[in-house]
């Protein structure tokens, strides 16, 4: 873990802007635009965070809904540019965000394999490569040549799953990945993550259950509406977020 962080965030906040006023129509909102009557209303989902992340570091991310722990991903993987702050990141990522991005749902599973691999910045040749590693590791059998709008959740998270981790890259960011799916394909994702970690792969991972937290991430960032609460031992963030969760169930 020595070395330049894959990972730096400086003062980091995210703000969305949010319509105030229900408009049914391009035209109408066409209009207010025009008579300058469009009222917006800020929500910063992700407040001041700083934090740096080292080659072979696992990470995990905990919070309420709503805490902004996939729009932190977001931030870091590239998919949103932050409000204030920097965020610089460096290294081959493989993001696998919310369940069915960068697939094409009327294509079947093979052509999404190239589809989304592409889009992940791989040629069409490391994807023929890898393909029937994709397409084992996955365990979809012969669903892999069926549109993947008859797939079930699980058999997505499969798929994406497999496509993201067919390489091994500088930096894996999972949300909530590993809550979906069978507990064999489930343990077949860890060893693989496990792998990635001896390899130097820093991951970052978005959880709800603290077990997958305390199973596979060192080290643990809580978040509370938008802002970094504490960064430490996965063990004992986990342990003053369910004291916290706790005595806010009491209060209610």
């Amino acid at each position: 873990m020595s070395g330049a962080p894959l990972i730096h965030l400086d003062g980091v906040s995210l703000c969305y802007r949010l319509a105030k006023q229900r408009i049914p129509s391009l035209k109408e909102y066409a209009i207010h635009w025009m008579r300058g009557s469009l009222k917006h209303e800020k929500l910063w989902a992700v407040r001041d965070v700083s934090v740096e992340v080292r080659r072979g570091e696992s990470v995990g991310i905990i919070g309420r809904n709503g805490a902004g722990k996939s729009t932190l991903l977001k931030v870091i993987s590239g998919v949103l540019k932050p409000t204030e702050g920097t965020a610089r990141v460096t290294g081959r990522i493989a993001p696998i965000l919310e369940l069915g991005t960068g697939f094409d749902f009327e294509l079947t599973g093979v052509e999404n394999i190239y589809l989304n691999a592409l889009l992940l910045g791989h040629s069409r040749a490391e994807v023929d490569e890898q393909l029937d590693g994709i397409v084992d590791f996955s365990g979809l059998g012969e669903f892999i040549h069926s549109p993947i709008r008859n797939y079930s959740t699980g058999m997505v998270a499969r798929l994406g799953f497999s496509i993201a981790t067919a390489w091994v890259p500088d930096l894996l960011i999972l949300d909530e990945v590993l809550a979906v799916g069978d507990t064999r394909f489930l343990d077949r994702c860890v060893r693989r993550l496990e792998r990635f970690e001896a390899a130097g792969t820093a991951i970052l991972m978005v959880s709800h259950t603290p077990s997958a937290i305390l199973e596979n991430c060192e080290r643990c960032l809580w978040l509370d509406q938008g802002r970094l609460v504490a960064d430490g031992p996965a063990e004992e963030v986990l342990e003053r977020y369910g004291d916290f969760s706790h005595s806010s169930q009491v209060s209610a």
